[in-house]
């Protein structure tokens, strides 16, 4: 068993080839694709590595891939992480060697890089390593099975059929696309990271995804009265074993919350995903009990526990945990300022946080 580093001569087809054939016990997703390295470097400014397991040497079949991002801030301190901004991209190997191998070498580049700890952001399960000491399970990725066009609606809550029908009683409507989109979409992202308390991504962090991933990624953009009001990133994910969509940003603007905005962009979201061939819809990963998980269950999505797992060298992961005493005193700090400072500071103090 042989371990690659790659920073600049990433072999991407076969990457891409060797995610495309791997069963699904081995976890490949989206999230795996090598052109998140591209958009984490471009837009992000993180250094990114991809580690590459092959059998019988440095020219060997691919049996295992790990994809790393470095993040270094005087305000948080050094991770290694796999990935940021991701909910998932921890190991893809064929068999225990390749995966404890790639664990190993990553372990080793956290020492190296003077890393507080390595995160592998784990979709599959918890992974039995001596060096992974320190697991998180408190969030779970919330996931609705679709049915076809016609069940759609039949398969809704009575609740949020009601909910929806009220909404279209409004002048609701909704546009597709791409980077024409994308100036819409922000201004109603950052209004919404703000009001949350929450440093907003840099707008060339989309601008990468979907220029990057283009025919996989696309921006939904709901008007009220010809007014932007709301929007969602979809991600079309044909890597896993069932064809998957998920939003990963998705934003609302709160004073239209009583016309119930919200719930028709998400029915207009569920009826893309099935338009795009998915049979599954992916609501994120969210904390059971708040707000935001209680948004996703009325839709019947169905809980699947998420492991982040960790080699720790200092600190804890939790003190990066919203609830944190001391990050809710910035949090609360961060809601009172002008979205046009957030807009300005935020993507520099984001890029930092694992």
């Amino acid at each position: 068993m042989h371990v690659v580093r790659c920073q600049d001569d990433i072999p991407r087809e076969q990457i891409a080839a060797f995610l495309a054939s791997a069963p699904a016990r081995a976890g490949a997703c989206l999230e795996h694709d090598p052109r998140w390295l591209d958009v984490l470097r471009e837009a992000m400014g993180h250094r990114t590595l991809a580690l590459i397991a092959r059998a019988d040497g440095e020219d060997g079949p691919i049996t295992g891939y790990l994809p790393l991002a470095q993040l270094s801030s005087r305000l948080f301190g050094r991770f290694l992480v796999s990935l940021p901004y991701l909910n998932r991209a921890g190991v893809v190997a064929l068999d225990d060697a390749s995966r404890d191998a790639l664990i190993d070498e990553a372990a080793a580049l956290s020492r190296e890089l003077n890393a507080d700890y390595l995160q592998l952001r784990h979709d599959h399960g918890a992974v039995t390593h001596r060096r992974l000491t320190h697991n998180t399970h408190e969030k779970v990725v919330m996931t609705l099975d679709l049915p076809d066009a016609d069940g759609l609606w039949a398969s809704l809550p009575s609740k949020v059929r009601n909910l929806i029908r009220k909404a279209e009683r409004s002048d609701l409507s909704m546009r597709w696309g791409g980077v024409e989109l994308l100036d819409d979409f922000y201004s109603i992202f950052a209004v919404n990271m703000r009001d949350l308390g929450t440093p907003v991504y840099p707008r060339r962090l989309f601008e990468a995804i979907l220029t990057r991933f283009a025919g996989d990624a696309e921006l939904g953009v709901v008007r009220h009265e010809g007014f932007p009001i709301a929007g969602a990133l979809l991600l079309h994910d044909r890597v896993g074993p069932a064809p998957t969509t998920q939003v990963p940003s998705a934003s609302c603007l709160r004073q239209f919350n009583p016309i119930n905005a919200n719930m028709w962009m998400y029915h207009r979201l569920l009826g893309r995903a099935i338009e795009r061939g998915s049979v599954c819809f992916d609501f994120g990963r969210t904390t059971p009990g708040s707000g935001p998980h209680r948004f996703k269950k009325q839709w019947k999505a169905q809980p699947r526990q998420t492991t982040w797992q960790h080699h720790l060298r200092r600190g804890e992961p939790g003190a990066m945990r919203p609830d944190d005493p001391a990050m809710r005193r910035r949090i609360e700090v961060w809601k009172k300022l002008p979205v046009w400072v957030t807009r300005l500071v935020g993507p520099s103090i984001v890029r930092g946080i694992p």
